[in-house]
């Protein structure tokens, strides 16, 4: 493969991956809206001669014929996530039509697809670590909050749909709590941004709930390794696969760290927020953390960069971001 088209490339996994693509000698196409992205992190790119830039949206389906052409493989990244404070209209439309347009484009260009899904799919299931054969469970239709897991598990069916109609080679890629430099400073960027912003201000860092729900956190670096290796192995292809940290940590001592990181005290500010706050309705998930073996075993992954080296390394790009 020597030409790679990115949907949500100015995004915060997008540019990570661009970088690493281009290192390695891949021409890059990439798409962007920039309503959650900014060019700001596809700069250093914009002047490389193996890099394509088009300012445009998923949902354009003649935009994305005409700039996927020649492609080899297509990675789609671009997405709505929960919508804690938005609507789930954008969340379930961007999301859903944006994946149908991508695997059309792919299957026009028959090239290989690779579809980013998200450990939201296994929703309440209580039984941890997820393995990719974990059922979903999900809340009820009424609160929005799920909206975001619906629209992926309906992107990861439309992706095998396409696979037993069309032979279409696909990957779908769930990942599980990227974090690291480019990363959205507000909630969308997930609760370490939020937290790192609001300790570098010494302001409270707002917990949602009562902090004692668990998640991994996976550096951007590791991310994008599995992304790779999922594009280069043939034995990605018709796989499913959780790609993530194992390393499981509550919001709470999460905030803690980011704090003891900042100030090296061990006294954090911290706010709690209910959520009855958000409206709409809203529930949690208590417990989320992968089984990747099939991903050590299938692409060679396991990630490599510790929680507390990330959040250096994020903590140093934010504050250099938040100061410029």
């Amino acid at each position: 493969m020597k030409r790679i088209l990115i949907t949500g490339v100015a995004g915060f996994i997008g540019s990570n991956l661009l970088g690493a693509l281009l290192q390695k000698g891949y021409e890059v196409v990439g798409i962007d809206n920039l309503s959650q992205g900014f060019v700001r992190n596809i700069e250093p790119f914009l002047d490389n001669k193996h890099f394509s830039f088009f300012q445009g949206d998923v949902r354009d389906i003649g935009l994305m014929s005409n700039i996927s052409k020649g492609v080899d493989c297509i990675v789609h990244l671009a997405a709505y996530k929960i919508p804690r404070y938005g609507n789930a209209i954008d969340t379930l439309m961007i999301n859903t039509k944006g994946t149908e347009n991508a695997l059309q484009v792919a299957l026009d260009n028959k090239c290989k697809i690779l579809i980013a899904s998200t450990s939201d799919v296994y929703g309440k299931n209580p039984n941890v670590p997820f393995n990719e054969e974990s059922n979903m469970v999900l809340g009820k239709s009424e609160i929005r909050r799920w909206s975001y897991a619906v629209s992926k598990i309906f992107d990861e069916h439309l992706c095998f749909a396409y696979k037993e109609k069309y032979d279409l080679k696909i990957t779908i890629l769930r990942y599980f709590g990227s974090y690291g430099i480019n990363q959205n400073l507000s909630w969308w960027g997930g609760p370490q941004s939020v937290f790192i912003n609001s300790a570098l201000n010494n302001e409270p860092m707002t917990i949602h709930g009562d902090g004692l729900q668990t998640r991994s956190f996976t550096y951007v670096s590791d991310t994008v390794d599995g992304t790779i290796r999922a594009i280069e192995k043939d034995e990605a292809d018709g796989n499913v696969f959780n790609i993530g940290c194992t390393e499981e940590i509550t919001i709470l001592d999460l905030a803690y760290k980011i704090w003891k990181i900042i100030f090296d005290s061990e006294k954090p500010k911290i706010e709690f927020i209910p959520y009855e706050s958000f409206g709409g309705g809203y529930e949690d998930v208590r417990r989320r953390i992968p089984d990747i073996e099939k991903a050590k075993k299938l692409l060679g992954f396991e990630p490599k960069v510790s929680l507390d080296e990330g959040l250096i390394k994020t903590i140093s790009w934010q504050r250099n971001l938040v100061n410029s």
